[in-house]
């Protein structure tokens, strides 16, 4: 006779076994209802000759799908709050769904504290009030994969934040991004000439890391040792991790108090500051010259890199001082794909279509042309997917336009590693967009770009013209100096 089994836990089995299923089902009646959405209305707003009148109704179009999106992604959570993020910038997506998506960040159901003190117990092999002087119970967010909460250890003057992961978050978040990726295959194939599939696997492989947080405090302490030992004054602040409170589902660090990014204007003119005036521009200024020039650094002279750059990662503290949080996406370059990159930003910081185009050859991305100027519109692809300024005449980006370059440029191949750099410069790009400044993380990288390839010997071109003239105008002086001696 078999034994029989406890009726919670024959639900809990069979809730786990189903629910994939469910997930699965309800993305796909979602998105194809907000595909066919858009697909329909494209035909019919062809019919409408005055241009007002077409911006009218594609505002309202975009703002119908808007309210459906947030729906699925609030409804559904795990994964698709990533996607939120994605689509939720200023410079990619139509206002109307920045506006709805933005809310999404660090707004996931949270889990219950006595799973979250049992998850801790279990995990560090020790009675909770042993451990810790005071826990606040209410998180300071709650993201896709884990939570975090402010804390006290025994002992200790210093608050902490703790990072706890969901529990059985992760199996399903594979199941979320092996849908996205049918998805992307469909769209690959039917509407956008971009490789979608190598993108949504990239995805995949830095999702899975993330459930890993022993890892995530190791990327922590080598991009905090990098920025320290490359700068005078560290460009962001890293949390310093305890690390004798780190598991693979539990992380404690470093309690940072700052406002989140997202939140400065409103904090400023709680403060008499016009977040539209010149102090505000200026320290707008300053947190983006930060950004920017640590991740110039980390992808272009070290290749590894804080891959996750979103607003809900990023706290302003006093003097605007930016802290960057979360580390559990992280991207380690090879170096041919780095130093290629880095041939990509002086190609594009010079408007050089030439020398675009080679180094799109170079890092493995192969595309078909099919326009009359190809490299003109090389020049306008590599501007649009990798650096900050948007191509002249560009607001927002509309992979579906006949106009875009997407369009008119088939990126058959794109390696798969280039996403974490895609990413990153396009969560820079939205970050500027929200603050109103329009600027080149292209030009401001020049000068690490060249440091990068000049130590790799593979600087060419007029740079190395120039230096080679200044080093030869040295010695020359050098030589009549001793001349006349």
């Amino acid at each position: 006779m078999l034994p029989s089994l406890p009726i919670e836990d024959f639900r809990e089995k069979l809730f786990n076994q189903v629910r994939p299923w469910q997930r699965s089902f309800q993305f796909w009646v979602r998105a194809v209802d907000i595909y066919t959405g858009y697909k329909v209305f494209q035909i019919r707003v062809n019919f409408v000759k005055d241009g007002k009148r077409q911006e009218e109704l594609w505002e309202r179009q975009h703002e119908h799908a808007a309210d459906k999106i947030y729906s699925m992604c609030s409804d559904l959570g795990g994964f698709f709050l990533k996607v939120a993020q994605i689509l939720g910038k200023p410079d990619l997506a139509p206002a109307a769904w920045v506006r709805r998506l933005v809310t999404l960040c660090d707004r996931a159901p949270a889990t219950s504290f006595d799973k979250v003190q049992l998850m801790m117990e279990r995990e560090l092999g020790q009675g909770f009030k042993d451990t810790f002087e005071r826990f606040d119970v209410e998180p300071l967010g709650s993201a896709s994969i884990a939570q975090v909460h402010r804390a006290r250890l025994k002992g200790s003057k210093e608050d902490v934040a703790v990072k706890v992961q969901h529990p059985g978050i992760e199996d399903l978040m594979m199941t979320d991004i092996h849908n996205l990726q049918a998805f992307a295959l469909y769209l690959q194939k039917m509407d956008i000439q971009f490789d979608l599939f190598s993108v949504t696997k990239e995805m995949e492989k830095q999702i899975a890391h993330e459930f890993d947080f022993l890892r995530e405090a190791a990327a922590m302490e080598k991009i905090q040792h990098f920025l320290q030992k490359n700068n005078k004054k560290v460009p962001v602040r890293v949390p310093n991790v305890t690390r004798d409170l780190v598991t693979r589902k539990v992380l404690v660090m470093e309690f940072i108090d700052g406002i989140p990014i997202l939140e400065l204007g409103n904090e400023m003119a709680k403060r008499g500051i016009n977040p539209g005036g010149k102090a505000a521009a200026v320290a707008k200024q300053n947190i983006l010259k930060s950004l920017t020039s640590a991740y110039g650094q980390m992808i272009l002279k070290s290749g590894f890199f804080h891959a996750d750059p979103h607003p809900g990662n990023i706290l302003i503290s006093k003097g605007s001082e930016v802290a960057l949080l979360d580390y559990g996406q992280v991207k380690d370059l090879p170096d041919n794909l780095r130093l290629g990159y880095a041939s990509l930003i002086l190609a594009i910081a010079d408007n050089d279509p030439i020398a675009a185009l080679q180094s799109y050859r170079d890092l493995g991305i192969e595309t078909i042309c099919a326009c009359k100027d190809e490299q003109k519109e090389m020049l306008r692809l590599a501007q649009t997917m990798f650096d900050t300024k948007l191509p002249p005449g560009v607001k927002v980006l509309q992979p579906f336009s006949e106009e875009s370059s997407i369009k008119k440029i088939a990126v058959r191949t794109f390696p798969e590693e280039l996403f974490s750099i895609l990413r990153s410069v396009h969560l820079l790009r939205g970050l500027s967009v929200g603050m109103g400044i329009n600027y080149s993380c292209a030009e401001q990288w020049r000068p690490i770009a060249e440091d990068a390839l000049l130590a790799a010997g593979r600087l060419k071109g007029p740079v190395l013209d120039s230096l080679v003239e200044i080093l030869l105008g040295v010695v020359a002086s050098s030589s009549e100096f001793l001349a006349d001696e």
